[in-house]
């Protein structure tokens, strides 16, 4: 007995028919945003033929139905808001298919990456910047988790440590 949700397969004859995979598609499409290379592995997961899938998705860029660049400004804008650093949402767009210059392209937008780490930092652990080591390198590993690289961290928690010396 399984309790799985289970995909029902697309029957043999409609799977080489281009308009059962351009309602296919769109069907994905009514529900989110996806990139090219994501929805073209979505309809052949759900049994489509790969080549009748790609000349649907190829009119369907056409069309501007699916854009890779808006979907990349996007999960970047909607990944951001959550508190995910630039090097996070570069492996997301990576994995969705999204070339590296387009992934470029959409980090390097309006985002001010130092502010948001300082604001993930301070949401999760206050406002008051740690002064002990053991607290620092906890703070640093969650910003890492998140991340954000070594100078977005080093803003957010000052470069200098700010323990005192033990001989003053």
């Amino acid at each position: 007995m399984s309790f799985g949700r289970r995909r029902a397969r697309v029957d043999e004859h409609r799977a080489g028919d281009p308009a059962a995979v351009r309602t296919g598609a769109l069907v994905l499409l009514a529900r989110r945003e996806y990139a090219s290379a994501e929805l073209t592995a979505a309809l052949v997961r759900k049994g489509y033929a790969a080549d009748v899938v790609a000349e649907v998705v190829a009119e369907l860029v056409g069309e501007r139905l699916v854009d890779d660049n808006r979907y990349a400004h996007s999960l970047v804008r909607q990944l951001a808001q959550r508190g995910q650093g630039p090097a996070r949402i570069r492996q997301e767009l990576a994995q969705a298919g999204i070339p590296a210059e387009q992934i470029s392209a959409a980090i390097d937008g309006d985002i001010d990456w130092h502010a948001l780490a300082r604001n993930v930092r301070s949401r999760k652990f206050g406002a008051d910047v740690p002064r002990d080591w053991p607290e620092r390198a906890r703070q640093m590993r969650f910003l890492q988790y998140r991340g954000f690289s070594n100078d977005h961290i080093g803003s957010c928690l000052g470069d200098a440590p700010g323990v005192p010396d033990s001989d003053s």
